[in-house]
């Protein structure tokens, strides 16, 4: 038996990363799956490796700035499974590194576009399917910068914060109706956002400690997705308006022990490669 047997969850950016990670787990313990995210290739290769797995799994390209697809995948997921009761609003932008005034209108816009809105579409999807039966958890991903604001990294930290808040409200809100409704922190995941991303030229060096950050507090994907399993299970039936975890004192002291020892023994570092590309500040 597994934890979510006979569950029905979607995830948003399903297709590498946390989200997969967490489709991963989701399909290990029973839940049915929806992949999604906006590249119709990848979504194929995903749903592919969760069924040679053993994972029962549909999926649909979707980009979740676009109401109309979100719309789309909520149908899809009904019309491929018979129902919905696990939707995970997971996908998200960044971008580049550096001060708010470096990087373009646009750029900020897609960041807007995707962390907030997405996850506006993809609530609002949800709940016009939970709220009649009275059932279904809604989880919405947070990050750094959902308890306060976070300079260089401006537009995904702002949008992280609304997240929260967003979620909370709707708890609130919500509350009495039968429905969960979470946010979820997965702590520093080792993921393509944290080893290939983009710097605004001339502050590269205030990332000169970030690959000791990566290997004190990092931790694969299959890390938070446990914490996830936890967050969709009958663990929190009744429950609502949590800020489910997956950081703690103890992954940091964890990690600065491992450090620690490293330097003790003299051991070479393990950090993840780590890509850093330099691009000019906009005019």
């Amino acid at each position: 038996m597994g934890a979510l047997d006979g569950k029905v969850a979607v995830i948003t950016g399903s297709t590498r990363g946390i989200g997969l990670g967490i489709a991963e787990a989701y399909a290990r313990e029973g839940a049915e799956l929806v992949i999604s995210s906006r590249s119709p290739a990848a979504v194929n290769e995903a749903v592919k490796r969760l069924r040679e797995a053993g994972g029962k799994a549909a999926g649909l390209a979707c980009d979740v700035a676009q109401q109309e697809q979100v719309s789309a995948l909520a149908d899809f997921a009904v019309q491929s499974f018979g129902k919905v009761d696990i939707w995970f609003n997971n996908a998200g932008l960044e971008t580049a590194y550096g001060p708010t005034m470096s990087y373009s209108a646009e750029d900020f816009n897609r960041v807007v576009q995707t962390n907030i809105m997405g996850v506006y579409y993809g609530s609002q999807v949800a709940l016009q399917r939970f709220l009649p039966r009275r059932a279904g958890k809604l989880i919405n991903m947070v990050g750094r910068g959902y308890q306060g604001p976070v300079p260089y990294q401006n537009a995904y930290a702002a949008s992280k914060a609304w997240v929260f808040s967003f979620t909370r409200s709707l708890a609130q809100e919500y509350a009495g109706s039968g429905v969960g409704i979470f946010n979820f922190s997965p702590g520093l995941v080792v993921t393509d956002m944290v080893t290939r991303f983009d710097v605004i030229e001339g502050h590269e060096h205030r990332l000169k400690v970030f690959p000791a950050v990566v290997r004190i507090l990092g931790r694969k994907p299959d890390y938070p997705a446990l914490k996830a399993v936890w967050a969709a299970s009958s663990a929190t039936d009744g429950k609502t308006g949590l800020l489910i975890n997956s950081f703690s004192y103890r992954v940091a002291l964890e990690g600065l022990m491992r450090e620690a020892m490293r330097l003790l023994t003299r051991r070479p570092a393990e950090t993840p490669e780590i890509h850093m590309r330099s691009i000019p500040p906009v005019a």
